[in-house]
């Protein structure tokens, strides 16, 4: 068992706020607010995903907000997504940046000719954040894909 300590209440608002940010990115995802994710990234963001976690070479890598756009668009090729997130570790927090963990379950939804499928996602992201004019933003997002599983639905 892990020993809790005693935090500031401004250390607790920075966690808070850090946990909503995480939360905002899979909730604008789901509602497919492209715009809405793209501002929750500093403008010199480092997006970069590993579509197999096992495999240290990025599957994409990005340099800056603007190039976030055509990837988070992506999602709408998809009828419906829902991303369930799990937990969310925050490992380092000291002043305005901090790096932390968090666990993702992303459901993806297809229909095709009227039979529709299932993609689900295990996905986990190695998050750095930074804190700029108050609100917490990602400086730095790693994705990687645990495993994926796809089967038919009703």
């Amino acid at each position: 068992m892990s020993k809790h300590v005693t935090i500031s209440p401004d250390e607790a608002a920075d966690r808070l706020a850090i946990r909503e940010l995480v939360e905002t990115y899979a909730h604008c995802a789901d509602r497919r607010d492209a715009k809405g994710q793209m501002s929750l990234f500093t403008a010199d963001t480092h997006f970069v995903v590993f579509m197999n976690a096992r495999d240290a070479t990025p599957s994409q890598e990005l340099h800056s907000r603007d190039a976030l756009a055509p990837v988070l668009a992506d999602l709408n090729k998809y009828d419906a997504t829902m991303h369930f997130v799990g937990q969310s570790t925050i490992s380092a927090l000291t002043g305005n940046r901090a790096t932390g963990e968090t666990y993702c379950l992303a459901h993806h939804v297809t229909v095709d000719a009227g039979r529709r499928s299932l993609m689900i996602a295990a996905l986990r992201y190695l998050d750095t954040f930074v804190k700029m004019d108050g609100a917490w933003l990602f400086a730095e997002r790693l994705l990687y894909v645990d495993w994926l599983e796809e089967r038919a639905m009703a």
